[in-house]
């Protein structure tokens, strides 16, 4: 396969949910990967063996995101429940249940220190929870959304939402700044580039949008 060339044939099948599968996420390596969905499970893959590992299962309702830290140690969900589980990986026990969000939790992630668990909901807000306390409140509420948060990222210094109100919105958690970008269509899930210089946005209007979040500008 050439430079550039995007794969046109499928590497592999993964088969075992009951049900839709909502989200797939690789771990940090790429070895292993994670997927979740209706039948309100996660379930553990070794893709490139085709292998079913585990099942983690304590979910009331669909789970709609997983995230696992860069040690594979420890996974976070959250979905329908409105909860958002802590788990061990190895044993699948769950360490702790973090509730505060008033409606269904779209999406979760860990920080870089995996001390930091943030999640988007549909309640309008972002959370951040800490995973070293025994507290089950969140540490921080971001509530200026006009409409449910569907993506979230994280940097070293800066949560970023990407919300149904049309915007991508930069908080800096250092000196509480939030730069807000409107993109005049809802957004569905957002990324971050790799250097951390640009947020790729898809919007429900089918379109791609690639934001500098350097100086909060609509490349393309």
């Amino acid at each position: 396969m050439g430079e550039g060339d995007l794969p046109r044939t499928e590497a592999g099948v993964l088969r075992g949910h009951e049900g839709a599968v909502l989200a797939a996420r690789f771990n940090g390596d790429g070895n292993y990967c994670l997927s979740c969905g209706k039948d309100r499970t996660i379930r553990l893959w070794n893709p490139h063996r085709g292998i079913h590992i585990k099942t983690y299962k304590s979910h009331g309702r669909e789970v709609r995101d997983v995230h696992c830290t860069s040690d594979n140690s420890k996974l976070i969900s959250c979905g329908g429940d409105r909860q958002i589980f802590y788990w061990d990986v190895s044993t699948g026990r769950v360490i702790r249940r973090f509730r505060g969000h008033d409606s269904e939790v779209n999406a979760v992630k860990f920080n870089d220190y995996a001390s930091v668990v943030v999640s988007a909901g549909y309640d309008r807000s972002v959370r951040a929870w800490d995973c070293r306390s025994h507290s089950t409140e969140p540490i921080q509420i971001i509530n200026t959304f006009q409409d449910s948060v569907m993506s979230v990222c994280l940097t070293k210094t800066e949560i970023i939402g990407g919300s149904v109100d049309g915007t991508v919105r930069t908080f800096d958690i250092r000196i509480g700044r939030e730069i807000s970008d409107d993109l005049g269509q809802p957004v569905n899930c957002i990324s971050m580039s790799n250097d951390g210089n640009c947020i790729l946005a898809s919007c429900l209007d089918s379109t791609l949008r690639l934001v500098d979040s350097n100086n909060d500008s609509c490349l393309i």
